[in-house]
């Protein structure tokens, strides 16, 4: 009950977003700019603000980066393991594939800052931050053939990753924010997290998609069950503990990025599929999530 507790407020704006979106009237175009708002602006002040001013274990964190890579690693294996049971083109299989090891890192730093605070945040951040180039080249990887997405422009110009390595830069320099810019900084990251949620659950649906149910099923067994299991396990065996091995389960259990979707559309791929999934893995993951958690407080 305690972890339902932690998670209800983050799951609430989710679902105020759905009732937004459905009830009063505001256009695709509106949650559109919010995303836009949201991705290339707050999310990455939040990002800066949280890795400037936070102590950075460096011992810690190469551990933790492997338990997260590797994690994803085994959600791409298994995701093509369970390729027969999706009924698929191979075009629609690849759009539907990122969705078994993409992450919503929204909810990712929602949740740190829920377990562990200040310290959770920042690790939730260097985490998804150094993520992120491999999980859009994995994704990429399996659809650009199909499309005309040029990989190392996009991750150049990624504004979760320039604000990830800007923050970890300046944060080694040792150097000080100045004191008008804590309170400004921290205020776009309030709102980021506020209406990433809100955008999160614009962009939930629902209904049947193409490709078999068994398939839907396992690829949200794959990423919600099976890879916090593994992160858990590996990140016992690398002696990771506290705010870093929290964070890494954490990381693991999180639904699905809505940027999948914003890819496959991209490339060409199986945009309404896709929606559907992170939409599955999203609400599933009340469920799972605070299961999760649960353990988590209790080992």
């Amino acid at each position: 009950m305690q972890s339902l507790l932690l998670l209800l407020p983050d799951f609430a704006l989710i679902a105020m977003g759905v009732l937004l979106r459905r009830y009063f009237g505001l256009a695709d175009a509106f949650w559109t700019g919010v995303e836009k708002l949201v991705y290339f602006i707050f999310f990455p002040a939040l990002l800066f603000h949280a890795l400037a001013r936070a102590t950075i274990d460096i011992a810690a964190m190469g551990p933790l980066f492997v338990v997260g890579l590797v994690t994803m690693a085994a959600g791409l294996l298994l995701g093509l393991a369970g390729r027969p049971l999706m009924g698929l083109d191979a075009m629609a299989f690849a759009s539907r594939l990122q969705c078994a090891y993409r992450f919503n890192t929204y909810i990712g730093i929602a949740v740190a800052g829920k377990l562990s605070g200040a310290a959770g945040v920042a690790t939730m951040g260097a985490l998804c931050g150094a993520m992120v180039p491999f999980a859009n080249m994995a994704a990429v990887a399996m659809l650009v053939r199909h499309g005309q997405g040029r990989l190392w422009q996009e991750l150049a110009k990624n504004p979760l990753i320039i604000a990830t390595l800007a923050g970890l830069a300046f944060n080694l320099s040792g150097a000080q924010l100045p004191a008008p810019v804590v309170p400004f900084l921290q205020r776009l990251a309030d709102a980021a997290v506020t209406l990433g949620l809100l955008a999160v659950g614009a962009a939930l649906r629902l209904g049947r998609s193409e490709g078999g149910r068994f398939g839907t099923i396992y690829l949200c067994a794959v990423k919600l069950v099976a890879l916090p299991a593994v992160a858990w396990g590996l990140g016992r065996a690398l002696g990771l503990t506290g705010v870093a091995f929290q964070v890494a389960v954490a990381f693991a259990a999180l639904p699905t990025a809505s940027s999948a979707y914003i890819l496959a559309m991209r490339l060409g791929g199986d945009g309404p599929g896709v929606a559907r999934l992170i939409s599955a893995t999203t609400v599933a993951a009340a469920v799972t999530l605070t299961a999760w958690l649960t353990l988590l407080r209790a080992a």
